[in-house]
């Protein structure tokens, strides 16, 4: 006889029972317990795939051991003279098994010209880019002729992760519009280029990701050096296991100052979260030239500028302390390429490039800015890692900007589509030695278009008919703190230069020094 709770549990049986059959459809029958337990638990499909993803990468890499032409990817920094302070893993990474360039120059201390020329391996005179406005800014480069396209023509895949040229991304110039936001130049395979008018800020900007603007709000994630080393580190981790080689420019915009400083603001620019506070006792260096106190020897537009307030010099420290503390995100950026690379692979197959686009005054001559022909502007760092460079080694040879695309080229094997100004770096790296009296030519469009050239230790500035010209022994003043225009002991040694100036000023091709 059947009791209310054997008759309850029947009932349930038969009612699952039913149901089951209607789940499973007509013709269908429910599986056994014996059916069901041999079956087993569920498979977990996340081993299987981790196993398939390994084979994946295992073959990406044997095919990869027969890549012929070298990676290359190149840090551009925003207004970095030549110090290092922050960038100690950089150093010990790139110069502690590269070669570093001590008297590394660029040709106009002016971020769009200075860009346009690592693009082209040209002088401003000849790509047509004089300043970071129209007409002749992002707007007076060719950009269908330029290094990108010279490599993905030749089967790079190439990458731009952060600022571009000044003037991108702009759509409402005050005479025309400058560029479309989604706008991705030619010779391009990835873009991810931070677009004008917000590319300064360290949070709240917009990333062009190949097509699609993106905006990064406020937060200790969007930190902008951050996402763009991550996008830089995707792209790398995407391309290093396969045998195409590939090209990086990689350029944060650190340490550049931001545009719009929030009042009450401790530094300019504003580091990621974590590092604020790593330089909270530094100052800017006072050097001789710090606040001269005699400018008179020099052009009426420097000579006019008065002495610098403590106002003045507490801006210069603020500034100085942001620069440094958010190169140290770039610092970080750095050793996670590196190690994606040993990752891969690929390290002993990668060029790796660390420069500035130029450098800043801050404070020398009583000047707070760049553009002007003086070393604090014209001087950046300048490290390439790679098999054709000796490790742990300096040279001292005069460099320029203007080589860095001649000498990718070279690498890549590749024939640049236009007449390049710059020389390759390789053969100078080899030997201490070469290209040591070579003379260098610098651009500017401050003074009514000013020019100067460097000769050995001496550097001679025209900066026009209406203003004084400028001669410095750089051995004997590294400051320029006395200019020797006008001693009569060093007449021939400025008519000399200023006969080479002129002869080199307009230089083109094999024509240039």
């Amino acid at each position: 006889m059947l009791t209310g709770r054997h008759l309850g549990a029947s009932l349930g049986a038969a009612l699952l029972a039913l149901c089951l059959l209607a789940c499973l459809g007509p013709g269908t029958s429910a599986p056994s317990a014996r059916a069901a337990a041999a079956a087993g638990p569920p498979s977990d499909p996340g081993p299987a795939k981790a196993e398939r993803r390994e084979q994946r990468l295992r073959k990406m890499r044997r095919a990869n051991r027969a890549q012929k032409r070298p990676n290359v990817i190149v840090v551009m920094t925003d207004d970095q003279n030549e110090s290092m302070l922050g960038l100690e893993t950089t150093v010990r990474l790139l110069g502690g098994r590269g070669t570093t360039f001590d008297n590394s120059y660029v040709s106009f201390p002016l971020c769009c010209p200075s860009r346009a020329t690592f693009l082209t391996g040209q002088y401003s005179h000849n790509h047509g880019v004089f300043s970071t406005e129209l007409p002749n800014g992002y707007n007076g480069l060719d950009h269908a002729n330029t290094l990108p396209v010279w490599l993905r023509s030749s089967g790079y895949r190439t990458a731009l992760v952060g600022k571009y040229l000044n003037g991108y991304g702009i759509e409402d110039g005050l005479l025309e519009p400058v560029s479309d936001a989604k706008e991705i130049p030619p010779g391009w395979s990835e873009w991810y280029g931070l677009t004008g008018g917000l590319d300064q800020r360290r949070y709240k900007y917009k990333l062009n990701e190949n097509g699609r603007v993106r905006y990064y709000k406020r937060g200790p994630k969007n930190y902008v050096t951050d996402v763009l080393a991550s996008k830089a580190i995707a792209f790398v981790k995407r391309r290093a296991p396969r045998p195409k080689p590939f090209f990086l420019w990689f350029t944060p915009t650190a340490p550049h100052g931001e545009a719009g400083r929030p009042i009450g603001a401790t530094r300019d620019p504003e580091p990621a979260l974590r590092h604020l506070g790593r330089y909270e006792s530094v100052t800017a260096p006072r050097t001789p030239n710090f606040d001269e106190a005699d400018v008179s020897d020099k052009p009426e537009q420097v000579a006019e500028n008065p002495r610098l307030s403590s106002e003045d010099k507490a801006d210069i420290d603020l500034r100085y302390r942001g620069r440094l503390e958010s190169l140290l995100a770039v610092d970080e950026a750095v050793k996670r390429i590196v190690g994606r690379l040993r990752k891969a692979g690929d390290k002993g197959k990668t060029y790796i490039f660390f420069t500035s686009d130029n450098g800043l005054l801050l404070g020398a001559h009583r000047l707070l800015f760049k553009n002007y022909l003086y070393e604090e502007a014209l001087r950046v760092p300048l490290i390439v890692r790679g098999p054709a460079f000796p490790a742990g080694v300096v040279r001292h040879q005069p460099v320029s900007n203007v080589d860095l695309a001649p000498t990718i080229a070279e690498l890549a094997g590749v024939i640049p589509g236009l007449a390049v100004d710059g020389r390759s770096l390789v053969p100078v790296a080899a030997n201490a030695g070469y290209g040591a009296a070579r003379r260098l030519l610098f651009e500017s469009n401050v003074h009514n278009n000013s020019a100067g050239i460097l000769s050995g230790s001496w550097v001679y500035l025209d900066n026009g008919p209406d203003e004084t010209p400028e001669l410095y022994d750089l051995a004997a003043d590294p400051f320029q703190l006395d200019s020797l225009h006008a001693d009569p002991a060093h007449t021939s040694i400025r008519s000399q230069l200023a006969t080479q100036l002129s002869q080199i000023r307009t230089c083109a091709g094999l024509a240039c020094p």
